[in-house]
């Protein structure tokens, strides 16, 4: 018997004794469930090992994807349940439902699984948790739930003892664990290798605290050597800390790492509470993976009667010249600046301002002559001088204007030209200020017509020992959605923690940036192959606000002082409306840009933003992507393919069209002496008739791709 059985009371020690027995004499596979999933292919045990240990096991087409690997909490404290259990009973259930989402990748989504659901009690501490598991066809997700109790009440989490044990040192596409920022460049390499290669990896961040020589984060994508396309991820991240994984890199074990508070703790819970759901994906087809809906599925459906406010919204915004360094957000060059005490009335302007009322007219003119919808206006608050690096509590209020931004007469303008601007609150990391400002926001929102706000959060959480990803943050992004929604408020969330399906449930979050996005290629670049490996990672959760359609790829070109460029090419920057699914799109660049392109800009004002059917055509993370689209509501198609820095030869067919119909197809295509490095702005468009028995070859350039519009009845 362990040491810890002989302090225990003489009641407990009779009952531990009654459960080490049982396990003796029946052994854990008399103890062991199995359900397989709706098509038989995947298959889930669970059993109870040695000691009263919870264990599970996936396998799929009788490969083993997940080994035996243990479950559990580690508790502050108190005993800790990983152990000492005894299955009090199981209960089955098979689930065939449909749903339609508020927006979305389909019109409708299958919800099919088979469920186990296994009581444990822990007869040690008189304890009960229930894990339950649902296996759908292309995947698995297990959540823990502890009901009301007299003996589990209030606890505080330690650490979380999840395993993910893997059949093998399986190539993966990672992340540096970090408890602040996703905005890493993704590495590509086997898991065997990710210590030595972590360090490089870890790149410098306005924000970061990386947590270990091994810890990964998720959504990890992971390939094995026979052909399997493994993800591991959660859903329904609430009141809850985000989870990281910590790589045991001899045995090729993952296990679950939580995100800490100020005081190293992981989670506070009462019952009764559920745990996100942890996911894994799996296929012997890359396309199946991005076609999941696996993670949305474990999501409670939306909190709203009414979704007639939330509406898929393309866009331009004041952005991309403040991020390249062509303009400011600031309207002064001052410094130490105290929001209660300063008249900006009285200061002079730098002159670089971008925010101004005559600047967003003509982004607001360009909106409206191209069937755009809204406006992004960042820099229009004052505070912008000292806003960042300061550890500054009182950092905006979130009402006030620059003097040189009109909030009345762009109300008027944009309203009269059928546009809606969107507002824009960074807070700094500043949590408690923008908590306390909320109600004013958005009442001052609701007063001059904004309907989506995008927030930021650049920068260390404010309280301080805070992290972006820990349970308290957390609870506050929700908080912002749950707030937003009764003043009828779109969200598109930047810094804050990665999507875990939770815009079905609050589908007013219609944006998240939580990875590298396009901001970074004028800080540096991406790599060329970046948005080949997005959608099986970041887009795994949902949607991001990737912000494509750069044209002008050099950003000299606007800062002389900024060598950067776009690892792009033209055409590809078109395709990724496509293949970077969300339905909040930005036209990135400058309207004086697309006012020299505006034939390749036709793609842009032509795509849709919201679908009612999705097929990946061709794909292989890290090298190719090539998805088609059905825009809502027509039987318009759209099509983006992208590639890596070797460029390649797409071979697609168009069997998703209706047969015997006619299509006009307008390629958007890479020229064939195009390249991401060499010459970017070089492409070709062209036109053919197409059915559903076309098929189509089609050269795409490195660092390049294509984008096609199908439009029904030309």
């Amino acid at each position: 018997m362990p040491h810890s059985y002989y302090t225990l009371p003489l009641a407990r020690r009779v009952g531990q004794a009654i459960v080490w027995l049982t396990l003796f004499l029946l052994g854990p596979a008399a103890l062991a469930e199995t359900i397989k999933s709706p098509n038989g292919q995947l298959t889930l045990d669970f059993s109870l090992q040695n000691g009263g240990v919870p264990t599970y096991h996936l396998s799929y087409k009788g490969r083993d994807v997940i080994k035996t690997s243990t479950l559990g909490l580690e508790l502050k404290d108190v005993p800790s349940l990983t152990d000492g259990f005894a299955v009090a009973s199981t209960k089955t259930a098979a689930i065939n439902q449909s749903w339609q989402p508020v927006w979305g990748e389909v019109k409708t989504i299958r919800n099919h699984y088979n469920e186990l659901a296994v009581t444990l009690t822990q007869a040690a501490t008189q304890r009960t948790v229930l894990v339950r598991f649902r296996v759908f066809d292309d995947g698995l997700g297990f959540r823990y739930e502890f009901p009301r109790q007299p003996n589990l009440g209030y606890f505080v989490v330690k650490e979380e003892k999840t395993q993910f044990a893997l059949a093998g040192d399986h190539k993966a596409f990672w992340l540096p664990g970090d408890y602040d920022t996703q905005e890493y460049s993704t590495v590509t390499s086997k898991l065997s290798e990710v210590r030595g290669l972590m360090k490089a990896a870890t790149t410098p961040n306005a924000s970061q605290t990386p947590f270990s020589p091994t810890g990964v984060q998720t959504p990890l994508m992971l390939k094995s050597q026979d052909g399997l396309y493994i993800n591991i991820h959660e859903a329904a991240l609430v009141d809850y800390s985000c989870m990281s994984l910590e790589l045991d890199d001899k045995n090729m074990v993952l296990t679950s790492h939580l995100t800490p508070d100020a005081q190293g703790n992981k989670g506070y819970l009462q019952t009764p509470c559920l745990s996100p759901w942890r996911t894994v994906l799996v296929s012997d087809k890359a396309a199946d993976i991005l076609e999941s809906k696996l993670v949305l599925n474990l999501n409670e459906p939306t909190r709203f009667k009414d979704t007639s406010w939330i509406k898929p919204t393309k866009y331009v915004g004041v952005w991309w010249e403040m991020i390249t360094g062509k303009s400011t957000w600031a309207y002064t060059n001052m410094d130490n600046i105290k929001l209660d005490s300063i008249d900006y009335s009285k200061v002079k302007p730098n002159g670089t301002h971008a925010a101004n009322t005559a600047h967003v007219k003509e982004y607001i003119d360009f909106a409206a002559q191209h069937h755009l919808d809204a406006v992004l206006v960042e820099g229009w608050n004052t505070g912008w001088e000292d806003w960042f690096g300061k550890s500054k509590d009182y950092v905006f209020d979130f009402v006030t204007p620059y003097p040189d931004f009109d909030v009345e007469e762009l109300h008027r303008y944009a309203k009269g030209k059928g546009i809606k601007i969107i507002m824009h609150h960074e807070t700094s990391g500043s949590v408690r200020n923008y908590e306390r400002h909320l109600d004013s926001a958005f009442q001052f929102m609701n007063k001059y017509g904004y309907d989506a706000v995008k927030t930021g959060y650049v920068g260390d959480i404010l309280p301080r020992g805070e992290y972006h990803y820990g349970q308290w943050t957390v609870n506050h992004y929700n908080y912002v959605l749950e707030k937003a929604a009764e003043h009828h408020i779109m969200v598109n969330g930047h810094e804050a923690v990665r999507p875990t399906g939770l815009s079905r449930t609050y589908p007013n979050l219609i944006g998240n940036e939580a990875a590298r996005g396009t901001e970074y290629e004028a800080f540096g670049g991406n790599n060329a192959d970046h948005t080949t490996i997005l959608p099986f990672t970041r887009l795994i959760g949902g949607p991001m606000d990737y912000t494509p359609g750069i044209f002008q790829t050099k950003v000299s070109a606007y800062n002389p002082q900024n060598n950067s460029f776009v690892h792009s090419t033209l055409a590809r920057q078109l395709a990724l409306y496509v293949t970077m699914y969300s339905p909040l799109q930005m036209a990135a660049d400058l309207p004086e840009t697309y006012n020299k392109f505006l034939d390749a800009f036709q793609f842009i004002e032509d795509v849709a933003v919201d679908w009612d059917d999705t097929k990946v055509l061709e794909a292989e993370p890290g090298d190719y992507v090539t998805i088609a689209r059905k825009a809502k509501g027509t039987n318009n198609w759209f099509v983006g393919s992208s590639c890596d820095e070797n460029g390649r030869t797409s071979s697609i067919n168009f069997a998703f069209l209706d047969p015997g119909k006619k299509y006009t197809a307008t390629i958007y295509a890479d020229a064939k002496d195009a390249h991401y490095e060499k010459n970017p702005q070089a492409y070709q468009i062209r036109k053919m008739t197409v059915t559903s028995k076309t098929k189509l070859k089609q050269y795409c350039a490195p660092g390049g791709g294509y984008a096609i519009s199908v439009m029904a009845g030309k």
